[in-house]
């Protein structure tokens, strides 16, 4: 087996539905990191994942503060030409060189965004960028764990203005198609009347069901989905307890956030569902969660995270598993 093609939407792209998530790859050292992780070893993930059947990776500039992207260019690089998959990145949070812990915040300011294109196309060393995604709506405010913005610490840039540059950013060749992620149907709608939305990329697991209005918006107007934290940051994997969480590396995110923490039990019987129809199956929890995302209506692919080469095993089984109505229920706690 193979991992089969979907088409984008109408972006022209056609995609493997799974791509290989590299927010780890960003390494420590800033507000939302991972831990501590190798860059040999990140390169032999996305090498790893392309002998798959992977044809798309997913970064963005605020991962490791720039490092993700560096070391997605490297691992590209090291590729025929003919092997190298599609890059998506994405624009719009910025950080303090001054102060790396500090929370980034959400900016797209026209100066700004072409700043960062910029400084993303030379990160990657590609002429182009494959798919350009605005990482959140601007609020000038720092993001928190939720996404929400809080008090605002400058003046937002309006969706219509950043959403122009963004479609001059195609028109002018820097980048092929143009996404925007965590943005509801209404910001939706007012894009769609300034320039096509070539995709949108929402959060969707078993355990965030939050941006389901934002795919049947994207599904009845035939813009792709691709989504993200289909296995919920590795929760969904079946591999966690709370022995395993404060074995952590102290600097990752996960130890301190909710899910891993206070919802943690209820997360848990989630993962158990999962598992007694991943083992019905002869296969892990992980492909289950994965196939469950797959399956819902006009979701085009899933962004799975993976550290390490041996991380991407269940993903060809995951895109080939078909689970049954009741089965989809079922794992749903419906």
């Amino acid at each position: 087996m193979t991992l089969p093609l979907r088409p984008l939407g109408s972006s022209g792209l056609s995609i493997s539905a799974i791509g290989l998530g590299a927010w780890a790859f960003g390494g420590d050292g800033w507000r939302f990191t991972w831990g501590a992780q190798d860059d040999e070893r990140s390169i032999a993930t996305v090498h790893r994942a392309v002998e798959l059947g992977v044809n798309w990776i997913d970064t963005a500039a605020v991962y490791g503060l720039g490092h993700s992207e560096e070391v997605v260019g490297k691992a590209l690089a090291a590729l025929p030409e003919a092997d190298r998959p599609y890059v998506f990145t994405k624009v719009g949070l910025v950080w303090d060189p001054e102060n790396p812990a500090a929370a980034p915040s959400r900016i797209m300011r026209p100066d700004s965004v072409r700043r960062e294109v910029e400084d993303s196309l030379r990160r990657l060393g590609v002429e182009a960028i494959d798919l350009y995604q605005v990482h959140w709506p601007d609020t000038g405010a720092p993001l928190d764990w939720n996404g929400d913005g809080g008090t605002a610490a400058g003046q937002a840039t309006p969706l219509e203005e950043y959403w122009q540059v963004m479609a001059d950013l195609k028109t002018e060749g820097k980048v092929r198609a143009i996404g925007l992620s965590n943005h509801g149907p209404e910001l939706l709608e007012t894009a769609r009347a300034i320039a096509p939305v070539d995709a949108v990329q929402p959060p969707l697991s078993l355990l965030n069901r939050s941006a389901e209005p934002e795919i049947d918006w994207a599904a009845d107007h035939g813009t792709g989905v691709i989504v993200y934290q289909p296995l919920h940051s590795g929760l969904l994997t079946g591999t966690f307890t709370r022995e395993r969480i404060a074995s952590l590396d102290p600097a990752d995110w996960r130890r301190t956030h909710p899910d891993f923490t206070t919802h943690l039990d209820a997360n848990l019987r989630t993962v158990d569902r999962v598992r007694t129809v991943a083992e019905a199956h002869g296969t892990t929890t992980g492909a289950v969660a994965i196939a469950w995302v797959l399956a819902r209506r006009g979701v085009t692919g899933a962004i799975a995270g993976a550290r390490r080469p041996e991380q991407t095993a269940d993903w060809v089984r995951a895109a080939g598993l078909h689970l049954t109505d009741e089965e989809v229920r079922f794992v749903a706690g419906r």
